[in-house]
């Protein structure tokens, strides 16, 4: 009897010892858990947020886009009013030009025009500075270059003297004006359609980013879980170990000692013998084991 209730007490320390590094286990998978439920939670909610500035771009974007489409009609619509003028502009000048110089027969002369002398004083001006001019040429040039300046400022003002023209003038002006500020509000529409555009692109790759991270997350707390449930379980089974050999030792403390002590010492091996195979004792067997004296 003083062998097995050696045994017992030996078995009571090393399942003792043995629920004492599951409950600690069991703890620490549990602390995990709460902090990578904590991870993953933060982790969506910054999802959540990532989702709602992406439409928000998205409708940024629209937006600007049918703001674009706005800007380029009123854009083609200048385009037009440009092209008007410049023809009622054309059309003032080969009037005053035929009124000038009659009708004469022969091949037409190509129509000389402010713009057309400024290509051509340009032309030359690129041409001078290049080196393409030199010696007798150069002051050749430079003569042009004088009688093409006159020329324009003798143009620019007959044109001015001539109501018409200047009217005509005046509408071409206006209108690349317009034709100006509407190509510039459909650059900056485009403008602000593309920042749009790649912002929403950006946070969409963010967002996948941060759910590929918030799903890490949970399968680390899928798996934190699952430990602690099963070091729980394990710590379950080494108390219902120990209380049973506790309630055996107590058992065996308030035995009696006669003919009945060698058969109530197989009967307490043979439950101890069930109990470490992995049985469990039912509540009778228990009491039975508190009855022996």
């Amino acid at each position: 009897m003083a062998e097995l209730k050696e045994i017992l007490d030996e078995k009571r320390k090393l399942v003792d010892q043995k629920a004492t590094q599951y409950r600690t286990t069991r703890d620490d998978w549990n602390a995990r858990t709460k902090e990578h439920t904590v991870i993953r939670n933060e982790l969506n909610a910054e999802v959540r947020e990532l989702i709602q500035n992406v439409r928000q771009q998205r409708e940024i974007r629209e937006q600007m886009n049918e703001l674009v489409r706005d800007k380029k009609t009123i854009r083609s619509e200048a385009n037009k009013k440009v092209k008007q003028a410049k023809s009622m502009l054309d059309s003032e000048r080969t009037e005053k030009d035929e009124g000038n110089s009659g009708h004469r027969g022969g091949r037409r002369e190509r129509k000389v025009t402010v713009h057309s002398l400024r290509r051509d004083l340009q032309k030359l001006e690129r041409e001078f500075e290049r080196g393409a001019h030199t010696g007798n040429n150069e002051k050749k040039v430079m003569k042009r270059m004088k009688e093409i300046s006159s020329k324009i400022r003798e143009m620019k003002s007959s044109e001015d003297s001539n109501g018409e023209l200047k009217e005509a003038r005046g509408m071409l002006r206006e209108a690349m004006v317009i034709q100006e500020e509407a190509h510039v509000e459909v650059q900056k529409a485009a403008q602000a359609a593309q920042e749009a555009h790649d912002l929403m692109l950006q946070w969409n790759k963010e967002v996948d980013r941060q759910r590929e991270q918030a799903e890490d997350a949970h399968r680390e707390l899928r798996k934190s879980k699952k430990e602690a449930d099963k070091a729980h379980h394990f710590y379950i089974v080494s108390l219902r170990c120990l209380h049973s050999i506790q309630d055996m030792l107590r058992a065996m403390r308030g035995a009696t000692t006669g003919d009945s002590q060698r058969g109530a010492r197989v009967e307490v091996q043979d439950l101890m013998s069930k109990l470490m195979s992995g049985d469990t004792l039912s509540t009778d067997e228990l009491m039975q084991l508190q009855r022996f004296d």
